[in-house]
């Protein structure tokens, strides 16, 4: 009988470590980026069982999709989803939600042995909190390892992000991603509690978006020679390039916003438009002989600011682009635009005249305040490169500063909203150690984890100049970046660095954050994501 009792007590404890009884829970807490205030017991947990309820107080749509969240990480290993209730009613050993008088992204996050209680101020930090219970889940679960019970420590966390604006850009224009890709990449950011996806649209090299008006941005603009864009590159047997429908991006941006995400559209102007020149070719001061470049650079032809025509056919693009994006913003580039053209173009020196403007940098702000108005009168806010202040710029435009943050200083000195993006620590296309022979492909400079994370958007100004700041955003640009895997490794893992910057600012701490990002490699390990290991060797 002894023996009996032996072997069956083996047996229970081989199950409760390795896969048929609970998962056990983590031996740390770690968390990124890292909440306001959060204490820790080492003693004691609570079990997550397929019997464990998710109770909400009404079945809002946006709340249940944070439980539908949930459920797709935990159901593998539970054998199934748990059950979700709305009727608020309370009972023990259950996952409790509930919204209070918080800040709209603040969640107060309480693990007992009695269960688990989440107050949040909005359905997006209601997400946030659950991506917190992600983060301290046993990494077992992330690799669909089944069991009866999942354990979770037992924690306070009373958390909101520092700032309002945490984002992302991914330049799709360069290379290529498809809708799934473009949906993996807004996975890595909800992740990271990151809220705004900057998605640049359009470019020199590629038109993305359809636009129904003008079936030839699509047709003509969309595509190019070749893959690659470094000269000397052999041509492409089919035309290399794709764009995304309406109907994508509808489904795009839902994604994005089933996350807490808003989409930001780039649509460039006036310069980087060799792709809408080549579809028609009007809109250019030469009026002909256009192509999509298969070279990266900066291209010469832009838009005519002179012609009337340049200004309708925008408006009719970005009526469209309005109608399919609910985002505040819509972004118009208005970065790294020559103005040779218009020095030589009989038409915008007539502009020039009429408009009383002294130079091409007039010419350019008469540009950005012209669709800035007709952007308004849509119900949107303009937001651009650092190159829209040169020769002037309203006060209800904002300025996303990316050549160092000098841009940022001045326009949030003169009382206009400021996203911090400079290319000295936001830049995720430069390379990540300085031995770039071992490296993929990049586009030159150096930005390892440490200088992002040493990021301070308030660098420069005094309190009342700060509250123009809106927050952080890094930029992905794809000009030697082909591939999801290859974007991935260079997101990761200085997006974790930069999500501390826009959430954590006042409570940073780089050499715990070195330890705490280990436990999220595990997740990205699981994940399937490619990340860089500078940091770690």
């Amino acid at each position: 009988m002894k023996k009996v009792l032996l072997a069956a007590w083996c047996i229970a404890v081989s199950l409760d470590c390795f896969g048929g009884g609970k998962l056990l829970r983590t031996p740390s807490v770690d968390v990124v980026p890292r909440p306001a205030e959060m204490t820790v017991s080492e003693k004691g947990v609570f079990t997550l069982k397929p019997s464990t309820k998710i109770v909400f107080a009404s079945n809002d749509e946006a709340l249940l999709n944070s439980a539908r969240f949930f459920n797709s990480v935990i159901s593998p290993s539970l054998g199934g989803e748990l059950t979700v209730v709305c009727d608020g009613k309370k009972a023990s050993k259950n996952i409790q939600v509930t919204l209070g008088t918080l800040q709209a992204e603040e969640y107060q996050l309480s693990v007992t042995s009695q269960g688990v209680q989440i107050t949040a101020g909005s359905p997006a930090g209601v997400f946030y909190a659950f991506q917190t219970l992600r983060q301290m889940l046993p990494a077992a679960v992330f690799k669909g390892e089944t069991a009866s019970a999942i354990e979770l420590p037992l924690v306070e966390i009373a958390d909101k992000p520092h700032f309002a604006y945490r984002g992302a850009m991914l330049d799709v224009c360069r290379h290529f991603f498809t809708v799934d890709e473009v949906k993996t990449f807004i996975d890595i950011l909800a992740l990271h509690k990151m809220n705004r996806f900057h998605w640049h649209l359009t470019e020199d090299q590629g038109w993305r978006i359809e636009i129904k008006r003008y079936p030839e941005l699509t047709r003509v603009g969309a595509f190019r020679d070749r893959c690659s864009l470094e000269p000397g590159a052999p041509l492409d047997a089919q035309p290399y390039g794709g764009f995304y429908t309406q109907d994508q991006i509808r489904e795009i941006v839902k994604y994005a916003a089933d996350r807490f995400i808003t989409v930001i559209p780039e649509i460039e102007m006036p310069g980087h438009a060799s792709a809408a020149l080549a579809a028609y070719g009007f809109l250019g001061c030469k009026g002909e002989g256009y192509t999509v470049p298969d070279i990266w650079g900066v291209k010469e032809d832009v838009y005519c600011a002179g012609k009337e025509s340049t200004f309708e056919f925008l408006e009719n693009v970005l009526s469209e682009v309005v109608e399919l994006f609910p985002s505040e913003y819509i972004h118009i580039g208005g970065d790294e635009c020559p103005k040779a053209r218009w020095k030589e173009c009989p038409v915008c020196q007539q502009r020039m005249q009429q408009e009383q403007l002294k130079d091409e940098l007039e010419l350019q702000s008469y540009f950005v305040q012209r669709i800035e108005k007709f952007l308004n009168s849509k119900g949107k806010k303009l937001i651009g490169w650092d190159e829209i202040l040169e020769g002037g710029l309203s006060k209800t435009a904002s300025v996303m500063s990316w050549r160092g943050a000098a841009g940022g200083i001045e326009a949030a000195k003169s009382g206009n909203y400021v996203v911090m993006s400079p290319n000295s620590h936001c830049y995720l296309d430069y390379y990540q150690t300085q031995e770039v022979e071992k490296e993929p492909k990049a586009i030159g400079g150096f930005l390892p984890v440490e200088r992002v994370y040493s990021f301070d958007p308030y660098e420069g100004l005094n309190a009342q100049q700060q509250a123009y700041i809106m927050g952080v955003q890094g930029n992905l640009w794809t000009e030697f970046i082909s591939t999801l895997s290859h974007a991935e490794y260079m997101a990761l893992p200085r997006l974790a660095a930069l999500s501390e910057v826009g959430w954590s600012y006042d409570h940073r701490d780089y050499n715990e954050f070195k330890q705490r990002i280990k436990s999220l490699t595990g997740l990205y390990e699981a994940l399937g994501y490619n990340y860089a290991k500078h940091m770690f060797e």
